[in-house]
C-alpha cells in the first residue's frame, strides 16, 4: 500500500525463503493465492532470509541475490508493492526481539511435535538440522505474524498445524501477560484462510516440483528453456508409440495442461486423442510449450523491467521494511509493556 495510508481491511501476512530460483510450482501455489489477496486485504508479503538460515546457514552466497530475483518474481506475477507491503525480514529486528520473548513461554515439546520438524529431518539427511534455529522455525513464523497484529495466515491443509501452534503460543503468552496489559490480550490470535495451495509434479513425475531435484520450469525461463524441458518431460511409460492409447490421469503433461492452458476445448480434444492412440507426444507437448509461454510471457516482461531498474527494486524492499519496521515497533512497546520490562 503506498505510504503509511490507514485501512480498515484486516491484514494478511505470508512469506516466502530466498532459496533459489521461483517456478511454477510457486506460480500456481503461494503467488496464485498472494495475488488475489491483495485486492481484499492489507497485505505484508517479506522475504524470509531468516527462515532460509534455519536449514541453509552452511551457504548463503546467493541469498541476497535470490532475494532481490523473488521480489521480481512477485511483481512479475502480479503482486503490486502500491497494494501490498513488500519487505525483508532481516530488515526488521524486532521480528528477533518477539521470537526470544515467546520463546520464554514456549516448552520444547510443543516444537517438536510439530510435523514437519521430523518430516525434514527425514528428509533433508544431507543437511545439520540439529540446531536450535531448525527446531524453533515454527516460533519464528509465530513472531513474524503476531508482529503485525495478523488476522488471517493463507495457508493450505498441509500448514494447518504450523499455524494451530502460533495460535497455542500467543494464546499462551496472552494467557501470561494479558492481564497486565490495557485492554486485556497483548498478542492478537491469527486466524487461517484456507486456500488451495495447487502442487505441481515435477517435470521427471516426481509429486513435487522441487529446485533440488532439477525437475523445475523457473519464471525466469526463455520461451527456448521452456520448450526443451517440456520436451524432455516425463509422460505415460507404457506407450511406446503415438498409435498405443495413453493414460492422461497422472500424466504431468496433462496435469500442466489443465493448469496453464486456457483452450480447454484444446485440452478436451488432445485427452480424446491421447487415450484414442490418435496423437503423439511431440504434438501434446508442443501445445502445452505455447501454453505455457503464453502464460510465463509478461510474467518475464513485468521481471524483466524490474530487475531493469534495480535501484528502485531495492528502494521497494526498503521502503516496505521501513513501513513494517514502524508497526513492529509499535507491537514491541505492547510487549515489553506487558512483561514490565519497559524502561522510561
Amino acid at each position: 500500500m503506498a505510504a503509511d495510508t490507514v485501512t480498515s481491511r484486516a491484514r494478511v501476512v505470508s512469506g516466502m525463503r530466498p532459496t533459489g530460483r521461483l517456478h511454477l510450482g510457486h506460480l500456481v501455489g503461494a503467488l496464485g493465492n498472494w495475488v488475489p489477496l491483495q485486492e481484499k486485504y492489507d497485505c505484508f508479503y517479506f522475504v524470509a532470509d531468516w527462515h532460509a538460515l534455519t536449514s541453509d546457514f552452511a551457504d548463503t552466497s546467493q541469498l541476497t541475490s535470490y532475494t532481490y530475483e523473488n521480489v521480481a518474481d512477485w511483481i512479475g506475477a502480479g503482486l503490486d508493492p502500491e497494494k501490498s507491503t513488500f519487505f525483508i525480514q532481516s530488515l526488521v529486528p524486532e521480528h528477533a526481539e518477539l521470537y526470544l520473548m515467546l520463546s520464554m513461554v514456549v516448552p520444547v515439546p510443543w516444537l517438536e511435535r510439530v510435523p514437519t520438524y521430523k518430516e525434514q529431518q527425514e528428509t533433508l539427511k544431507d543437511k545439520d538440522l540439529s540446531s536450535i534455529g531448525f527446531l524453533g522455525y515454527p516460533l519464528l513464523q509465530t513472531a513474524d505474524v503476531a508482529m503485525y497484529d495478523a488476522r488471517f495466515v493463507p495457508v493450505g491443509e498441509d500448514q494447518v498445524a504450523h499455524l494451530e501452534l502460533a495460535r497455542e503460543v500467543v494464546r499462551r503468552f496472552n494467557n501470561v501477560f494479558g492481564g497486565s496489559a490495557p485492554g486485556g490480550d497483548v498478542l492478537v490470535e491469527p486466524q487461517a484462510l484456507l486456500t488451495t495451495f495447487g502442487r505441481l509434479p515435477g517435470l521427471d513425475g516426481d509429486k513435487k516440483m522441487s529446485k533440488s531435484l532439477g525437475n523445475t520450469i523457473h519464471l525466469s525461463d526463455s520461451a527456448d528453456e521452456v520448450r526443451k524441458k517440456v520436451m524432455r518431460m516425463y509422460t505415460d511409460p507404457k506407450r511406446v508409440r503415438a498409435d498405443i492409447p495413453g493414460t492422461v490421469e497422472g500424466n504431468p503433461v496433462f496435469t500442466y495442461h489443465d493448469a496453464f492452458n486456457a483452450n480447454t476445448a484444446e485440452v478436451d480434444d488432445l485427452k480424446a486423442r491421447y487415450r484414442a492412440g490418435k496423437v503423439g507426444d511431440v504434438e501434446v507437448k508442443t501445445k502445452l510449450s505455447l501454453a505455457l509461454n503464453a502464460r510465463l510471457d509478461p510474467i518475464r516482461e513485468r521481471r524483466a523491467a524490474v530487475l531493469a531498474k534495480p535501484d528502485r527494486l531495492r528502494e521497494i524492499l526498503f521502503e516496505g521494511s521501513t513501513r513494517a519496521r514502524r508497526a513492529a515497533q509499535g507491537t514491541m512497546e505492547r510487549v515489553r509493556d506487558a512483561m514490565k520490562i519497559s524502561y522510561k
